[in-house]
Parts: structure tokens; C-alpha cells; sequence
């Protein structure tokens, strides 16, 4: 069986791809070029998105030549720029939470790489990545399920994935736990063995991307009270405390954005729960895309463990979330992953505006 590797160049994807090898795969490794030099300044530090992208590339092209496995490089940077930055750039102009992540997964990690890789001639018969998910059958379904690391577990980032690409996708490490892979990478003398992982998207500053001018603006509290001011709200995102520059004797964060006005409104940690909040294009995982009522968990961040219980009603590609013990860090723009009992995503959405009590 042939297997097409993404490889990233750190210690997740190389492991992956050792591990197929050794079970007899034959096996490939395809990276995307992403970063165009002139384009963006970037910074330092861990990032899938940045100038030393470089450097990544050429420990990819290096593992691959010690374990005796072709190797590809495949340019997607005008593409990128398309599909996650023009995405992230528009969410956040809207005053939305957008999640990079989840987007670049789905168009092109496991989208257009292997897309452009089997038009580009590469025969394979399965794709594989170093994330922390597996795959499974429920509801006579290909099912996406959490890892078994839970800390390090990635399915909340991969809700999007369809049945198609669910079905030829491989996740070597979805057993493992991370202190497993790093051993078996020290095990195997692999230089990145102690590299660490990639802590964000981009590496630089965020309003980079976003390419507009700061645009200085008003905090006003619940009341409407101006309490300080801002540098423009898309700096900002529902429920941060730090960096805001107000006191006003006890910790407000953000409850809203409003990006007509450019205003951000704060308020103490009460007002952010929410028990009920709308959900938009939602994309149907594990269960088919009927008219479903669930009782299910949730995550609103890529961090932690999916809360519940709740109650998700939906109809086609919108829902309601109703959270009855309330929820904290529910932001517009930000996806919300809903996942049943066997741990598999039942499905993914967009947080609506549309955000009540």
C-alpha cells in the first residue's frame, strides 16, 4: 500500500512517517510550501506559517533521505494566501474570532496538497499526517474520534474533514501519546526528537495579515461608560483580560466587539456565560446531515476537554447549542466542535453573532 506523508519537518509528522515505513508501507513525503519571501516580514519562534519555514523544509528533506523515502516540496504559498490568510484578514476586520487552523486543514492540508500531489503524478493510496486523531466506523460512517492523548488530541482542529478525505486518511499516532512519539524519535536518533511544537499559525504580528492601519478607538463598559481606549478592535477578541490597559477595580474582559463603531465592551467574567448560543455551516462528521437532536459535549476553544452536557439541535447547516450549566469563552467567528459518547465529532460549526444568554 502506498501512503503519501505530510511532513512538517518536526517530531509528529517524521515519527508518522517512520512508523508506516516500518510496517511495510511504501511510503512518500510531501510538504507545502507556504511562505513567500517579500511577502510578509514573519518573525521568530514555532510557527506553520513564518520565514523559517526554510529551515523546516530542509529537516524534512533530510529525514526523508535517512529513512530512504522520495520527497516532494509542493509550492501552495498563492494558494494560502486565497484560502486561510484572505479568511483570516476578512473574519477579523468583521470583529469575528476566526481559527486559521481549522480552515487550512481542511483546503489545504488535506485538501489541495494531496490534490496537487496525485496531479502532479504522485500515486498513493492513502494520505497520513502526524496529528493526534483517529479514524473509526460509526453510523456507518467513516468517524472522526479524539486521540488517545487527550492533551495533545487535534480533532477539534480537523471538524471539517469530509467522508472522502476521512476514508483514505491515516493517523499513526492517534494511539500514542506525545511522550511515546518523543521517545521513539530519540529511539531512532531523529534530529528533531526534542524540537518543540509549533505554538501558533504565523510567527510574526498578527496585524501583518490583516494589512490595515491602527485605527484608535473607545472601551466602554456594559453601561456605556468609556473606560479607556484602543488601538483597533481587531486586536481583541471576546473574553481576553490582558492587554486591555483599564482599571476599573476588578477584572473585566471583553464581551463584545463592535466593528462598525470600532468599540470593544467590557464587563466582568459573569456576563461572558452563555446558555445558548446559534451555530452556522456546520459541516457533519460522524453522523449524517439530518435534522439531529443530541445530547453531546462541546468545545468553544481548540484547548481542553469538550464540556457537557448539552443539547444540540439542529436542522441542516445551522443549530442551537443550548449549555443549561452556561458557558464561558463563546465567540462569534470561532468554531464550536460537538463531540458524542464514543468520543467521535459528531460535527463542527461557525458561533454565530447571534449569541444569547
Amino acid at each position: 500500500m502506498k501512503v503519501a506523508v505530510g511532513l512538517s519537518g518536526g517530531v509528529d509528522s517524521s515519527v508518522a512517517a517512520l512508523l508506516l515505513k516500518r510496517a511495510g508501507y511504501e511510503v512518500v513525503g510531501v510538504t507545502m510550501r507556504l511562505w513567500k519571501v517579500g511577502r510578509y516580514k514573519g518573525g521568530a519562534g514555532d510557527a506553520c506559517f513564518g520565514p523559517g519555514e526554510a529551515d523546516d523544509i530542509a529537516a524534512a528533506a533530510t529525514f526523508a533521505d535517512r529513512i530512504g523515502i522520495p520527497y516532494q516540496v509542493i509550492d501552495c504559498a498563492d494558494a494560502y494566501e486565497r484560502e486561510v490568510i484572505a479568511y483570516f484578514r476578512k473574519e477579523s476586520l468583521s470583529g469575528r474570532t476566526p481559527n486559521p487552523c481549522v480552515i487550512c486543514n481542511s483546503r489545504m492540508k488535506f485538501g489541495l496538497l494531496p490534490t496537487l500531489a496525485a496531479a502532479g503524478g504522485l500515486e498513493f493510496d492513502a494520505f497520513a499526517t502526524g496529528h493526534y486523531a483517529r479514524v473509526g466506523r460509526l453510523h456507518a460512517r467513516y468517524a472522526l474520534l479524539q486521540a488517545k492523548d487527550k492533551q495533545k488530541d487535534q480533532s477539534y482542529f480537523l471538524c471539517r474533514l469530509t467522508q472522502d478525505q476521512l476514508a483514505r486518511q491515516l493517523f499513526p499516532l492517534g494511539d500514542l501519546t506525545k511522550a511515546e512519539v518523543r521517545r521513539l524519535a530519540v529511539d531512532a536518533g531523529l534530529s528533531m526528537a526534542a524540537k518543540p511544537d509549533s505554538q501558533d499559525f504565523y510567527s510574526g504580528d498578527r496585524s501583518e495579515l490583516i494589512g490595515v492601519a491602527d485605527r484608535p478607538g473607545e472601551i466602554r463598559t456594559l453601561d456605556g461608560r468609556c473606560v479607556g481606549r484602543h488601538k483597533g478592535f481587531w486586536h481583541y477578541t471576546i473574553g481576553q483580560r490582558k492587554g486591555l490597559g483599564i482599571a476599573v477595580g476588578e477584572p473585566y474582559y471583553v464581551i463584545r466587539i463592535n466593528a462598525c463603531r470600532n468599540e470593544i465592551v467590557v464587563g466582568p467574567r459573569r456576563e461572558l456565560v452563555r446558555t445558548s448560543f446559534a451555530i452556522e455551516d456546520l459541516t457533519w462528521v460522524s453522523v449524517p446531515p439530518t435534522a439531529h437532536r443530541l445530547p453531546c459535549r462541546v468545545k468553544v476553544r481548540s484547548t481542553g476537554e469538550p464540556r457537557g452536557p448539552v443539547m444540540l439541535a439542529t436542522d441542516g447547516p445551522r443549530g442551537v447549542c443550548q449549555a443549561p450549566n452556561g458557558m464561558v469563552g463563546v465567540a462569534p467567528g470561532q468554531f464550536a466542535v460537538f463531540y458524542g459518547e464514543a468520543d467521535e465529532v459528531l460535527c463542527g460549526g461557525i458561533i454565530s453573532p447571534c449569541v444569547s444568554r
